[in-house]
Parts: C-alpha cells; sequence; structure tokens
C-alpha cells in the first residue's frame, strides 16, 4: 500500500487592503515578515476585484483593513471581498484586523426606526466566512457581543499613558478629562495609569452630528487636563469641550485620541485647537502635512503585532485587552 505524510506545520499570511497599507506594512515589519501578494482592483463601474497571488491553502491568514476613510464603504466592502475570496481559496482560519471598525458608533437604536449597524458590519463578516475579529477601542465595547465568534478588543491606553509618562509633568497636577459619560470608564483607566484626578463632561446632540457640552463633574482649576477620547469625526465636540476647559481654568490641555477620523472640518480644526498637543493613533492614515504641528501620531503596530502573534502561537491576549487582568 502507497503511504503518504502530511504537512501538519502551521504557516501564517498577513495581507493588506488599500483603506490603511502603512500600518499593515508596519505591523508585518514588527513580525518580521512581508505582506503577502493580493491583487486589488476596480472595475470601470466601481466593483470591486480581489485576488490572493499567492496560496492560502491550510494558511491562517490574517487581513489588515480599517473600514474609515473617505471611501468607508468601499473599505468594507473591499474587506468582504477579500474574507470570501480567503475562504474559497480554502484558508484555514481567517481573521478580520479592524485598526477601525467602522459603522460602530450605531451601536443601538437611539430613536425609532433607526438601525443598528454596528449589528449588521458584524452579521456581514460572519457571513463572509471571518473566523476571529481584532480590533481596537471599539466605540462601546458591548459591540463584542454582536459577534458569535472570538473578538480580540484591544486598547491604547497604555500607549497613551506610557507617552504622557515620558513628558515628565513633575510638581504638577494632572486630570484626566472625559469628554462625555460614556468615555468615562476608560478615562478613568487611564487616569489610573498616570495617578491622575478625573473629571467627566456631560455632551448632548440637539441635532445629528452636532453636540453640546452641559455640564463639568470635577475640578480642573490649575491642572494639566488631558482628554482622552476613542475618536475625533469633526472635532466640534473636542473643541466644546477644550473651551469648556479653558473657561473652567484648565493650566495646560493635551488631547489624546485613538481613531482620527477628521472627516469634514475635523483635520483643520485639530490643527488649529487651542490646546498643547493632538496625540492620535495611526489606525486611521493622517496626511504627513498636518503631522509637523499639534497633531502627534503613535503607532499601534507593536501592539498588533503582539495580538496576531500570541493568536497565532495560541498565546494569550488578555493582557493587551486590560493590563490590570492579565492572566
Amino acid at each position: 500500500m502507497a503511504a503518504f505524510t502530511t504537512n501538519t506545520q502551521k504557516s501564517m499570511a498577513l495581507f493588506s487592503g488599500s483603506a490603511n497599507p502603512k500600518l499593515a506594512d508596519a505591523i508585518a515589519n514588527e513580525l518580521g515578515i512581508s505582506l503577502g501578494n493580493v491583487k486589488l482592483e476596480k472595475f470601470s463601474n466601481g466593483e470591486i476585484y480581489a485576488r490572493y497571488l499567492e496560496s492560502v491553502r491550510g494558511v491562517d491568514v490574517f487581513i489588515v483593513q480599517s473600514v474609515a476613510g473617505p471611501q468607508v464603504n468601499d473599505a468594507l466592502m473591499e474587506l468582504l471581498i477579500m474574507i470570501d475570496a480567503a475562504k474559497r481559496a480554502s484558508a484555514h482560519t481567517i481573521t478580520a484586523v479592524l485598526p477601525h471598525y467602522g459603522y460602530a458608533r450605531q451601536d443601538r437604536k437611539a430613536a425609532a426606526r433607526e438601525p443598528i449597524t454596528a449589528k449588521l458590519v458584524a452579521d456581514l463578516l460572519q457571513t463572509a466566512g471571518v473566523d476571529r475579529v481584532m480590533t481596537i477601542d471599539l466605540h462601546q465595547g458591548q459591540i463584542q457581543g454582536f459577534f458569535d465568534i472570538p473578538v480580540d478588543h484591544l486598547t491604547a491606553l497604555p500607549i497613551f499613558a506610557d507617552y504622557y509618562k515620558s513628558k515628565n509633568f513633575e510638581g504638577e497636577q494632572l486630570c484626566v478629562v472625559s469628554p462625555d459619560v460614556g468615555r468615562a470608564k476608560a478615562a478613568k483607566k487611564l487616569s489610573d495609569m498616570l495617578g491622575a484626578d478625573l473629571a467627566i463632561m456631560h455632551k448632548g446632540r440637539p441635532e445629528h452630528n452636532k453636540a453640546d457640552i452641559t455640564a463639568l463633574i470635577g475640578d480642573v482649576d490649575g491642572k494639566i487636563c488631558i482628554v482622552n477620547d476613542d475618536m475625533i469625526d469633526t472635532g466640534g465636540s473636542m473643541v466644546g469641550a477644550v473651551d469648556t476647559l479653558h473657561t473652567k481654568g484648565a493650566k495646560e490641555i493635551y488631547v489624546c485620541t485613538t481613531h482620527p477620523v477628521f472627516s469634514g472640518p475635523g483635520l483643520e480644526r485639530m490643527a488649529n485647537l487651542n490646546v498643547k498637543e493632538v496625540l492620535v493613533c495611526d489606525t486611521i492614515p493622517v496626511p504627513m502635512e498636518y503631522q509637523t504641528g499639534k497633531i502627534k501620531v503613535v503607532s499601534v503596530a507593536p501592539l498588533f503585532a503582539r495580538a496576531i502573534r500570541n493568536v497565532y502561537n495560541n498565546g494569550s491576549v488578555s493582557e493587551l485587552f486590560d493590563p490590570d487582568f492579565a492572566l
């Protein structure tokens, strides 16, 4: 009888969508590998085409794609098509690495006859054939519950904490400020990491895509304030928050956010914001010409690389979710 042997050695491949190739390349460099070869094109009518130019049969495939940017819907559709192509090419597992999870703000019905788009995106990803999702600083943590597959929810808070510790604010009284009630828990974690005070703002929305600061809980007078949010879009809320802090006597103000959406007037507002610095992550690309002033970019590539390596090697990633609960 003829004998045969099976190849049981695992293999991994990292591919990038077109939304944030620079971050994907940085993650690959951290992992010590090269990005996989995939062909991404559009038909003349705008339909998206994807084809892997190398075998992914039996491979653990990781697809890096931020669902963001001016063509946010194209980014989502491209990701779904890449997942489908990998599944039909007999990939062993498919992990969607989403530095920014688009449509996350609509995570509940805040008014009658509204959609829950965060759940819709989760359904689309699972239907396309993804086995695991990896993302960072979701708008609300409960979005993980929209999935019936594993979700690795990372956080950039330790990155921010390390950055501000390096500032050596010796002798200064620090205060971490949450721009709204929904961000209060994350702001409390950051304040604990920095040994800082905590202040919380209350934000109302009189109309769509507009916010007003209606209250500030906590004392910021004479303190160095660090305003932390998960994302900044048009920047109107952040402008209001900064104005309120100046009115209440803040000594200096720093702003940090994981996702620099910066749509519409957002980029110009942040570049001219009345603060010392606006610190953002590279989950969404920021034009280089805007990185020479107040806007400073720190990379989440090392964090994602650690998470990908641990998942691939069946290691623990709990320390990357919350350092206080590492296993």
